[in-house]
């Protein structure tokens, strides 16, 4: 894996897991895609170079090329259009509902959260 790979990767994560961290729906999801595409580029990184076809004839030496990186990769992506379209369709009835696309604290985490604080003092 090259330099430049690895600082894409961590780039990637990095502002993925900074975006799940907001607030706005909008951004979650930007964030658990780009979150999605690291762990793809990860993935085939891993795989290493690529190498011959993967189904080689007998007594053949060469190098050959690794199946499974690819194989969890394709996976990853149908796993991350599945939830990708499960929190639009979140965000579209939040906003639809509520007029705003912003995630709010439900009312007995506020309640049990005041609790601690008065606990504390």
């Amino acid at each position: 894996m090259s330099l430049a790979t690895a600082v894409v990767i961590g780039l990637l994560y990095g502002l993925g897991t900074y975006l799940v961290m907001q607030r706005a729906l909008t951004r979650i999801v930007i964030g658990l895609a780009l979150l999605a595409h690291g762990a793809n580029l990860l993935l085939l990184a891993a795989g290493g170079r690529a190498g011959e076809a993967p189904i080689v004839e007998e007594g053949a030496t060469a190098a050959y090329a690794d199946p499974l990186p690819q194989a969890l990769a394709l996976t990853a992506i149908v796993i991350t259009f599945g939830v990708t379209a499960f929190l639009l369709a979140l965000a579209y009835r939040s906003w639809i509902l509520g007029g705003s696309d912003e995630v709010e604290d439900d009312v007995e985490d506020r309640r049990i959260a005041q609790l601690g604080h008065g606990q504390r003092q």
